[in-house]
């Protein structure tokens, strides 16, 4: 299971974007990749269309979930959440700092 989620806030760990946050738009869980609001900007270069002109557009590019880490919306730290079963069955992942439960 993977410990970040889509809208989480994450904090990145390494590389040239090191020390930027921002909230995880999609989760490519099998490429074990991630892409961060306002993180990791690409240039591609687009072709003239009958609609709009050839243009250089900035986008985000996938991250490795290894260069990042969740931060703690209650305690605004980064952790590495643990995982913990309810009553219900139903798991949940917790702060390792505050322990409280990350929804």
């Amino acid at each position: 299971m993977l410990s970040i989620k889509k809208k989480d806030k994450v904090v990145v760990l390494s590389g040239k974007n090191a020390g930027k946050q921002g909230e995880v738009l999609k989760v490519y869980p099998d490429e074990m990749r991630l892409i961060v609001t306002k993180v990791n900007f690409v240039k591609r270069h687009t072709r003239a269309t009958q609609q709009e002109p050839a243009a250089i557009r900035e986008k985000e590019a996938p991250l490795s979930i290894a260069k990042v880490m969740l931060i703690c919306p209650k305690c605004n730290q980064p952790t590495r959440p643990k995982f913990d079963c309810l009553s219900d069955g139903k798991k949940v992942r917790i702060c390792r700092k505050c322990s409280e439960m990350i929804m």
